[in-house]
């Protein structure tokens, strides 16, 4: 059935669709069997789909830009003369989208002569003349001229909805001086000349001051400065720039809005089109339900890359407030095989967080909230938070009460500061999408209900505010406070139902999940609460040290420069080096201006002075503000400092670190070896680090199975000197420390997917040189190669590889059309088994030793720190020698490989001094 002109008009431009589709980094690589890519088309219809499902009642229309020139180009010849042809594989996917629109039975608009801009406001006028109210999706700012009291702006892409105060509050205009704005700004991407150098604030202050672009021309004398010369410059091109900004509003279109209505849908045509382009998702949707034939051609594997369909729930979430509702739950939870928990507080940061709610769900759509500290004026009554924490207690103790949640480490940490020590944390839902697709999406719950639930979250900010009037959660009122918590805790149960049945569909997957991940959690929740001790004097000590430096840098600097400038800017920087010394440009930025990045720098320090002071300054510069300035801020009243590890960031497993960072503290200068000189050890104790010894060259070895490397490892010899023999044909005991540490440049550059290119640069050598060094690797170690080679193949069939545990790193870029992104992806795919298997090795090692400290219960050994492949223990004096040794004795057994594997322990009063 038709719907009513008097629903909502919904234009779509589908143009701006198809180049945000088209530029989405894990739709670029979908294509079907035979290479028709199908990212761009994957996407439009995606973002279509969830269109429809936002305006159930709206009428919508599709309208794409039409092949060839426009009016603006009779009007300017320069118009878009800039710009690149559209991609081969980006054009190919164009009629497929149109003919599935028309088969999805929406009205299509392709005018020649004008742009769908024009189309869109063409029929955005018809409608507000009509009265009926109107929706753009859009993601083009120049639409924002049509904004009025009938129409409005959604960008699907970032939910955000912009009606005339939106306008006024992004632009700080008015919709009417739209086209104003954008004639002074002008357009590099369409090349519509503007006033030089006026941006946004610049083209904001004239509007304000004189309401239009023609009062702004008229008052172009009284503008003083450069940016007055600009504009007295561009007031010959200015009419013409507000002619071509300007969109039409009377292009000539077949039919008028009232009749641009819908069709029904023509299910057998979408079929074979979704059949034709292995549109797997949307093909089941299509036949879900129907024993067609059609439906026997879907795929059991789901393309992980298409959203989720929403499924509608009715939703009954509770707001506890008495002692008789508590208790209901309470024996609902006590009953329940699984609930769903999470907690409410005052601060991200576990040490000071304090505890305002909590909710959980035991059932989809069905939830609980129970506020405890909200302070707000005339804020009601609410339980105390002694009281509900003693009767939860039990409960979230109780290692056989299974609970899920949401990143439960956090919340885990901060029970702990009220007595309680959680346990029975079965299932986290971050976790199970980290391990099902660790580059997939963001990890947080209002990413992972999009993707897999087709669910719109409610934000904090949408309750709680932005900047620095956002409140925090004991000020948000209970109604609004108890509808988002209870939402948290419902949706993490849908999550879980959603997410880990498709973890159960591998069983290395699954393994890595409930052997390694899972059981970590509360390893690092210990890590966490336990902290690192630093010598905040000696800090502050380091930071006047590295001061006093900066200022001579900046002096010797200046010195070298002859004249003053600012050493942290970048456009100083370019005039300095490039039109002031006339030093050679090796480098520019994607905008064309001369590049002062590291690399760049790094190479001009070879030849110049003040290359090499500003990289030193830079250096030093990081250290002071992210750690000798930093660390003693974020000493905790525990009289410690404690970071927070991230188990669903890094995308091959490994372990990061925030606040303060710890696997980032630089080693390779004097001065940021002198960090770890202030992680020192509590009285009587010593700190003892032990790491793995080259473990992603010996899991090399294991996965290759070259007789070379792994008869290398288990001789015990030097593996590097044994590269080296092997590689320059000498004897072991005649290998120069030259050729050594070119044979470890191979060695290691090789598991990072070197090209000979690389290798020639890092050690200065010429190109031919470096593939000879990398042509006699190959024939000494052949397995290598082999190995090398099936896993781009593997990579490139399945779109992901597996560490030796089964995680699966998925790359997203191993088709791409780009070579360097494909190149990218490639050398990813050899490195990621590598790094990601030394991820998982640490990992194991940490559950080991975890549990033989735990079997002590011995208060004097603590694990405090891991950082890439080395665990750092506080250890008393008293039992260290015996304690290092066993700790030795279990990271060595963590895991069996093909060669042997090496922890090498040090001891110390401080970090530096146990390595």
């Amino acid at each position: 059935m038709s719907k009513s002109s008097l629903s909502p008009l919904i234009l779509v431009d589908g143009s701006s669709y198809l180049f945000r589709a088209y530029h989405v980094p894990y739709l670029q690589a979908l294509s079907t069997k035979d290479g028709q890519s199908t990212g761009a088309i994957t996407g439009v219809l995606n973002m279509l789909n969830s269109l429809k499902k936002d305006y159930p009642n709206g009428n919508v229309v599709v309208i794409f830009d039409a092949k060839g020139k426009t009016f603006r180009n009779d009007m300017y010849p320069e118009y878009k003369a800039n710009r690149p042809p559209m991609p081969d594989d980006l054009r190919t996917q164009i009629a497929p989208i149109h003919e599935i629109v028309e088969a999805m039975g929406l009205p299509l608009l392709v005018i020649e002569g004008v742009e769908a801009d024009d189309v869109i406001g063409t029929l955005a006028a018809q409608a507000t003349k009509a009265g009926i109210e109107t929706v753009i999706s859009t993601g083009d700012k120049d639409m924002a001229q049509l904004v009025n009291e009938h129409v409005t702006l959604y960008n699907t892409m970032t939910n955000v909805k912009m009606d005339q105060a939106g306008v006024l509050e992004k632009f700080g205009v008015r919709a009417d001086q739209i086209i104003d704005y954008l004639a002074l700004m002008g357009d590099k991407v369409d090349n519509i000349p503007g006033v030089n150098k006026c941006g946004p604030k610049t083209a904001v202050k004239w509007l304000t001051e004189h309401e239009t672009l023609a009062n702004v021309i008229a008052n172009a004398d009284s503008v003083k400065g450069k940016i007055g010369e600009n504009l007295r410059e561009a007031l010959e091109f200015l009419p013409l720039s507000y002619e071509l900004a300007t969109i039409k509003l009377d292009v000539e279109l077949d039919k008028s809005v009232e009749q641009l209505q819908p069709t029904e849908p023509n299910v057998a045509k979408l079929t074979e089109l979704y059949t034709k382009f292995e549109l797997r998702r949307l093909l089941a949707d299509l036949t879900k339900g129907s024993n067609s034939e059609a439906t026997t051609i879907i795929s059991e594997e789901e393309n992980e890359e298409e959203s989720v369909p929403a499924e509608v729930i009715e939703t009954k979430y509770d707001i506890i407030l008495n002692k008789e509702d508590f208790a209901s739950w309470l024996a609902k939870l006590t009953a329940a095989d699984l609930f769903a928990f999470d907690t409410e507080t005052t601060s991200v940061d576990y040490m000071k967080a304090e505890l305002v709610g909590l909710s959980f769900s035991v059932e989809v759509g069905k939830a609980a909230y129970v506020p405890v500290a909200h302070g707000y004026i005339d804020a009601p009554d609410q339980l105390d938070r002694d009281w509900v924490i003693a009767q939860l207690k039990p409960l979230l103790e109780d290692s056989d009460r299974q609970k899920v949640g949401q990143n439960l480490k956090y919340d885990a940490n901060v029970l702990s500061h009220y007595g309680v020590q959680m346990q029975g944390i079965k299932f986290d839902t971050m976790i199970e999408s980290y391990c099902l697709n660790s580059v997939a999406t963001r990890h947080n719950m209002d990413a992972l209900a999009e993707k897999y639930l087709g669910y719109k979250t409610v934000h904090f900010e949408d309750i709680a505010g932005k900047g620095a009037k956002q409140l925090t959660f004991n000020q948000i009122d209970i109604e609004k406070a108890g509808h988002y918590a209870a939402e948290d805790a419902d949706i993490t149960l849908r999550l879980h139902q959603a997410i880990y049945p498709k973890l159960e569909k591998s069983n290395t997957q699954l393994s890595v999940f409930n052997e390694i991940e899972m059981p970590l959690v509360p390893v690092l929740a210990r890590m966490e609460q336990h902290g690192v001790l630093i010598d905040s004097d000696l800090l502050n000590e380091q930071s006047h040290s590295i001061g006093m430096r900066l200022q001579e840098l900046e002096v010797e600097a200046h010195n070298i420069a002859g004249q003053t400038f600012n050493l942290s800017s970048p456009k100083q920087l370019q005039k300095i080096l490039f039109e002031e010394l006339k030093i050679p440009v090796i480098k520019k930025t994607p905008k064309g201006a001369p590049s002062t990045a590291e690399e760049v720098l790094q190479e001009l320090a070879l030849d110049y002075p003040l290359p090499k002071v500003i990289l030193e300054n830079r250096g030093l510069s990081k250290l002071k503000s992210t750690y000798t300035d930093k660390l003693p801020l974020l000493v905790s009243n525990t009289g410690r400092v404690h970071t927070s590890y991230q188990q669903a960031v890094a995308a091959t497993g490994r372990l990061s670190s925030t606040d303060p960072n710890l696997q980032n503290i630089p080693i390779r200068s004097e001065e940021g070896r002198k960090i770890r000189l202030a992680f020192i050890a509590p009285k009587d104790h010593k700190i003892v680090a032990i790491d793995y010894s080259q473990i992603e060259l010996r899991i090399m070895a294991h996965l290759s199975d070259d007789p070379g490397l792994v008869s290398a490892f288990s001789d015990g010899r030097d593996v590097h000197k044994a590269t080296a023999a092997e590689i320059f044909g000498v004897d072991l005991a005649d290998v120069t420390a030259d050729q050594r540490r070119s044979a470890k440049a191979v060695n290691f550059g090789l598991i990072y997917g070197m090209s000979a290119f690389g290798l020639a640069k890092q050690l200065d050598i010429p190109r031919h040189r470096a593939q000879e060094y990398m042509d006699k690797y190959f024939e000494r170690y052949p397995n290598v190669l082999a190995y090398m080679e099936d896993t781009r193949q593997q990579a490139t069939e399945q779109g992901y590889v597996e560490t030796l545990f089964g995680r699966r790193l998925y790359l997203p870029e191993i088709k791409s059309k780009n070579a360097m992104r494909r190149k990218g992806a490639e050398r990813a795919a050899i490195n990621a088994p590598m790094q990601g298997t030394a991820a998982d090795i640490i990992k194991k090692a940490m559950l080991a030793v975890d549990e033989w400290i735990e079997a002590q219960n011995d208060d004097r050994i603590k694990m405090t720190m891991q950082v890439h492949d080395e665990l750092i223990f506080e250890i008393h004096q008293d039992i260290v020698a015996e304690t290092t040794a066993k700790l030795v004795e279990i990271m060595n057994a963590a895991v069996e490989l093909k060669v042997p594997l090496i922890a090498e322990a040090g001891e110390g009063d401080n970090w530096e001094q146990a390595h």
